[in-house]
C-alpha cells in the first residue's frame, strides 16, 4: 500500500486539511502531521530555538505543538517513518487562499512541499483561491479542489513523479463550481503587484501596534496568459512546476562584468 504524508499551514483543525484527507484517503495509507496553530506565510522556516512535541490525536493523526509546516515534514520523516519506509508522496494543503506568483516564497503550504523534495520525496502543494474572503469558500466548498487533489495524486502514485529532484508541483484551484472549470493548465509563476498594507492601531494603554494586511491578486499580465494567476482568472486549475534553485543564471555574466569593471 502506498504511504502518503499530509500537512498544511492552516492548522490541524482546518477544513481544507479535512477535505484533502477525505479526497486522497482511497489512494493509500495516510499519516497527518499538522501545525497546532495557523502558520500562514511562515515560509520555509524550521524551529531551532525550542523543542517540539508530537501530540497524537488519532491513529496516524498528529499535531506538532507550535511547529511550522517544514517542522512537520522534517520531524515526521525522522520520528514516524522507519529508514527505508519513507512516504511515497507528501501532499500539503488544501490551503485557504492562493499561493501564486512570488507568494510561493511566503507560503508555509509550498514550503512543506519544498522540505519534502529536499528529502527526496515527491510533493504537491494544493491551494484554494478565494476572491471575496472566505465567503467564496463557504459558497463553493472544496469539491473542485478535492477532485484535482485526487486526480493529480493518483497520477503521481501510479505513473511516477513528472519532475526531477528538488522540484515540486504547486496547484491552485479557482473559486468556481466544478461544472464551470475548464480543466487544468500547466503554468509558470506569475508576477504579482505588491503594496505595503500595514494598519496602525493603539491598545487601551495607548501603545501602538500593527496588523499586516492581506495581498490582493493584482499581477502583471504574462504573454499568452501563461502564468498561474491568468489561468485562475480564466477558470482553469493551475499546476506549476517549482524548483528550489533560485539562482539567476541569466544575470551571472552581467554580475561578473560588474565585479571585474
Amino acid at each position: 500500500m502506498k504511504k502518503i504524508l499530509i500537512t498544511n499551514d492552516d492548522g490541524f483543525e482546518s477544513e481544507g486539511l479535512k477535505a484533502l484527507v477525505e479526497a486522497i484517503k482511497p489512494l493509500g495509507h495516510i499519516t497527518v502531521v499538522a501545525p497546532t496553530t495557523e502558520k500562514s506565510a511562515c515560509g520555509h522556516s524550521l524551529t531551532l530555538t525550542r523543542p517540539l512535541r508530537f501530540v497524537k490525536l488519532d491513529d496516524d493523526f498528529y499535531k506538532l505543538d507550535d511547529g511550522t509546516p517544514t517542522d512537520c515534514i522534517y520531524l515526521a520523516l525522522h520520528a514516524l517513518f522507519k529508514e527505508g519506509f519513507t512516504p511515497d508522496l507528501v501532499v500539503s494543503g488544501i490551503n485557504i487562499g492562493s499561493n501564486m506568483g512570488e507568494d510561493i516564497t511566503y507560503s508555509g503550504t509550498a514550503s512543506a512541499a519544498m522540505e519534502a523534495v529536499l528529502q527526496g520525496i515527491p510533493a504537491i502543494a494544493f491551494s484554494q483561491v478565494y476572491e471575496d474572503g472566505v465567503a467564496s469558500i463557504d459558497k463553493y466548498g472544496y469539491d473542485l479542489a478535492k477532485e484535482y487533489a485526487y486526480k493529480i495524486s493518483k497520477k503521481v502514485l501510479n505513473e511516477g513523479f513528472p519532475l526531477n529532484e528538488r522540484k515540486f508541483l504547486n496547484v491552485n484551484i479557482p473559486a468556481i463550481k466544478p461544472s464551470e472549470c475548464k480543466g487544468i493548465k500547466v503554468t509558470h509563476a506569475g508576477t504579482k503587484m505588491y503594496n505595503n498594507d500595514a494598519h496602525l492601531h493603539r491598545n487601551p494603554r495607548g501603545e501602538e501596534y500593527y496588523w499586516i494586511g492581506t495581498h490582493v491578486l493584482n499581477w502583471q499580465p504574462s504573454p499568452n496568459k501563461s502564468c498561474d494567476l491568468s489561468a485562475i482568472e480564466d477558470g482553469y486549475v493551475s499546476i506549476t512546476p517549482v524548483k528550489l534553485d533560485m539562482s539567476a543564471y541569466e544575470e551571472m555574466n552581467t554580475l561578473s562584468e560588474w565585479i571585474d569593471g
